[in-house]
Formats: structure tokens, sequence, C-alpha cells
């Protein structure tokens, strides 16, 4: 694991030595993030922007592989990177600096990483992105790639959980297997560029265990127009649906328990969204693998989403378990908090460890590659 974690284990106590090495699988597409921050405004067409912050990181699915590492899980990521420096840049960051097991990864000659600007202004973000699908099989000229990259990622190792994104009229082959593996699946799912927002579209929906769609997201899906109704209709298809609902907080609906839980958002003053949605999904997982109660399932994730969006970069803004102890020995000071509201929090009293830290998580940095002297 990454050196800066603290030694927290959320699964704790939980463990047994059958258990698979991986606590959470996935796959996904590597970017490198570059993010600008400091913006008055959208930039304007013909015209020049200066922004007053400038940072660099992992982004895509790193986002959440580094989420899910920070909070303590054994992460497995498969996923293609670049040979260029940028791509070295991303399997360091990874790797050695979050402690992420990429035995899954391989890195492809000739093939370019991926990149997305990221424009951070007024909360929101504006985002431009360039790249090429990673090459199959046949590689990008023409050779064959080696017999473990070829079947990359359709052999997923044993793990407790998996995060699939799902796309509509699309299977992937893993995810299945994932499952039959006794992996528990989460999924999230983009907008349906299609317009027909079809549940029965999504295939692999069939595999999962928690579906976590935002709130209009899920209201096209079920043709509904209350984002509670949406939770309440996906727990038809799936044992566990969450509706996230922005600065309202999240609503679940459990299928098997019959239970719901609603919980407010926290406000912060966001520096820049990027992958927060990433970070909502990681503690979300993190509070379903440690069997937590749904309610602190949806808190926790509220958590850690509002604590990353105070940071800027993607991957590098989610926060590890002593910026969530900072924050709730930081918290209990303020004489006008809700004591009510606090209460929601107390649950955490008992897997903090004592806020104090020697030196701070990697966060995104202006550039990368300096050369050492």
């Amino acid at each position: 694991m990454s050196t800066d974690n603290p030694g927290i284990d959320p699964l704790d106590g939980l463990r047994a030595p059958q258990d698979p090495d991986c606590d959470v699988f996935l796959t996904g597409t590597v970017f490198l993030d570059i993010i600008f921050t400091g913006l008055d405004s959208a930039p304007v067409r013909g015209t020049e922007s200066w922004a007053r912050g400038m940072g660099s990181s992992p982004g895509g699915v790193a986002n959440m592989a580094t989420a899910l590492a920070r909070l303590g899980l054994h992460t497995s990521l498969a996923a293609a990177f670049g040979d260029d420096h940028y791509g070295e840049y991303c399997w360091d960051a990874l790797e050695q600096g979050e402690g992420i097991d990429l035995s899954m990864s391989h890195t492809v000659p000739g093939w370019h990483s991926p990149v997305t600007v990221s424009m951070a202004y007024e909360g929101e973000r504006t985002m431009v992105s360039h790249g090429h699908e990673a090459p199959g099989p046949a590689g990008t000229h023409g050779v064959a790639l080696p017999a473990e990259e070829s079947a990359f990622p359709s052999c997923p190792p044993r793990a407790r959980a998996a995060i699939a994104s799902l796309v509509p009229g699309r299977s992937e082959p893993w995810v299945a297997k994932a499952a039959r593996n006794g992996a528990r699946i989460f999924a999230d799912v983009g907008w349906d560029e299609t317009g027909r927002w079809d549940l029965d579209a999504l295939v692999d929906l069939e595999h999962c265990q928690a579906f976590l769609p935002n709130a209009e997201e899920a209201m096209r899906y079920t043709r509904t127009d209350c984002p509670r109704a949406a939770a309440h209709a996906l727990a038809e298809r799936v044992p566990l649906a969450v509706v996230t609902l922005g600065a309202q907080g999240a609503y679940a609906v459990d299928a098997v328990t019959g239970a719901s839980a609603e919980v407010p958002a926290i406000e912060v003053e966001a520096l820049d969204p990027t992958g927060a949605g990433d970070v909502f999904v990681a503690g979300f997982v993190t509070g379903t693998l440690a069997d937590w109660p749904l309610a602190d399932r949806l808190a926790f994730a509220g958590l850690t989403a509002a604590l990353s969006v105070q940071e800027f970069g993607g991957s590098l803004s989610a926060p590890g378990w002593e910026e969530i102890a900072a924050w709730w020995q930081q918290v209990r000071t303020f004489a006008e908090q809700d004591p009510a509201a606090l209460q929601r929090y107390a649950f955490l009293e008992e897997l903090l460890p004592a806020p104090a830290r020697p030196w701070p998580l990697r966060r995104a940095v202006p550039t990368i590659g300096f050369r050492r002297p």
C-alpha cells in the first residue's frame, strides 16, 4: 500500500485466510489530467484566459483506483499505459505512490497516453480530451501482444468486489466472470448518447449487486420524475440502488432488507469537482465491504466526495484516513454545529486515527518530470 496510508484497514476483523488478496478490481482508461483552476469564468471564444492554478495527475479510471487505495482497500487495476513520459508518470504515481496493483496492466509500445484538460470555475468544470482507443490483441502496428496481454482484461483476479461502468448495448465478459468468482459488482453509468434510456440495454446490470447512477440518469432510465421513486424502481432490478442527488446528498434503497436511507450533502466550497463521483463510489464500496449500516455508507461516501472537491486534480484529490480524521476533529470544534448533523458521523469515532500526519498525501502538481540535479 502507499506509504501515505496510516495503516487503517476498513476490513479489519472481516478478513479470513481463504479470502482473495484483492479487495477491489477495476479496469478502464487512464488519462493524464491537466487541470486549470482559478478561472473567473469559462474561456471566451477568440480570447486567451489565464488560470491562477494548475495541476497534473493521473485521471480517468485512476480517479476511482486511487480513492479506493487511499481508503485502505487492496486495489487491482487493469489498464493500458502509453510508453511515453505521461504513461510512465501515471504508472509510477499509481503503483509506487498509491500502492495499486498493476500486475494486470501493461504498457503499449508506440501508443501515446490519452490526455484530458480540465478547467474548473464556479464550482463546475469543462473538459477537453484527446486519445485513441488502446490497441487490441493485434496491437497498433499489427504486432501481436503476448498471450497474457491479449487476454486483458477477460481474466480478472479473485476479488471481494469489482467496479464496472455500464454502457448501453455492450457487455463486458469480465463482469460475468468476476461475479461467478464471488466478486460483488458495483456499477455506475454514463450519459446514454443513444437517447433511448433502456434499462434492458444495460446488459451487465443483471450481475450487479449495486447500481449508482446520478438523479438525472436514474429518472431517465426508470421513466420517473422523482429521484427517490427512481431508486425504488431500480431496486426492482438490483439488490442495492443508490441515486446521487448532487447538492442534496444521496438516497439508497436496499431491496434485500427493504431499508432505505437518505443523507444530505456536506456544504463545502468546491475548488475542483473532477472525480468527486468516483470518490463517492469508492467510499460507498468501502462501507459496503465493511458491512456498515446503509445510512453510514451514504454519509461516508458523501463525506469523502466533499473532501475531494476542496483539492484540485481527480485522482490525487481523493482523501485518505488522515484527512477524514482531521475533518472529524475540526468539525466538532464549530460552536454553531448542529448536534443532530454531527451525530450522523459519530460512527467515525472508532475508525479514525489520531490526526497527526508526518507528510501530506500526494496532490496534483503543476508539471511533471523535473530533471534531478
